[in-house]
């Protein structure tokens, strides 16, 4: 089940955390992943790890929020079968403390960077009679987040684009959803906590980890195995769908 054997996989922001583990649980599935990050060295990283596993993938430094370097990443790339919009950054901030600067680069990261893979991507599917899109949005486009105005700004905007893109090209054969991880253990994790909160390190993973109503962060693997499910022609009869993956946090954190 869930083979992608013969599929040609983007993955964008692959260099690490979530998009890494995609990129990696693709590949053994059959995939022939093309490892998208901004970090060439990361990207590099990745896709030695596939192949010394048996995988095919290769790897493309690309900054995301630039229309022509993705155009022309999609251009070497040629056929596409699917692609897993995961190129993400964060910020630390409510609306009147978030400076104009922070909020243009998370707009440009999260929501142009998407906006930027699916007008280029889109196409490519049509062409071929269809494909699958995941997008990697967040429990912070569906309920309220302190601190987080930006990014979960740019992640509604994700959510909203998934069901546009779901319903535009129903016809196309072109399938879209989404996924919305809480809280998700990961070197950028680990960063974060570090640069927000210095000297607090220990004492703030515990409250984000006790945070979700299953007592922890998730796992990149279980993150990955979700996505694999949906871009799998297992999935055929869905699109236009979110799901959250956030242990309880939703429904369950009364």
């Amino acid at each position: 089940m869930f083979s992608l054997k013969n599929k040609t996989a983007v993955v964008t922001g692959a260099g690490s955390g979530i998009g890494k583990a995609i990129a990696q649980l693709f590949a053994q599935q059959g995939a022939r992943v093309q490892v998208v990050d901004l970090n060439d060295s990361n990207a590099q990283q990745c896709v030695h790890e596939i192949t010394a596993a048996g995988g095919k993938a290769a790897a493309f430094a690309c900054d995301v929020s630039s229309q022509g370097e993705v155009k022309d990443m999609i251009s070497a790339i040629g056929s596409i079968q699917i692609l897993v919009n995961c190129a993400g950054i964060a910020h630390v901030g409510k609306a009147d403390t978030t400076a104009e600067e922070d909020f243009t680069r998370v707009f440009n990261v999260n929501v142009k960077g998407t906006y930027n893979c699916l007008h280029e991507t889109i196409p490519v599917m049509k062409s071929a009679g269809g494909g699958v899109i995941l997008n990697v949005a967040s429990i912070a486009a569906l309920v309220g987040i302190p601190d987080r105005f930006a990014y979960s700004m740019s992640k509604g905007a994700v959510f909203a684009m998934t069901l546009s893109v779901a319903k535009d090209y129903l016809q196309d054969g072109i399938r879209c959803n989404s996924i919305s991880p809480a809280r998700v253990h990961t070197p950028f994790v680990d960063g974060f906590i570090a640069k927000n909160y210095p000297g607090k390190e220990k004492e703030m993973f515990e409250k984000l980890s006790k945070s979700q109503p299953i007592g922890r962060m998730g796992t990149v693997e279980e993150i990955a195995q979700l996505a694999l499910y949906l871009c799998s022609d297992a999935a055929g009869f869905i699109t236009g769908n979110d799901y959250p993956i956030d242990g309880g946090f939703i429904k369950l954190n009364n």
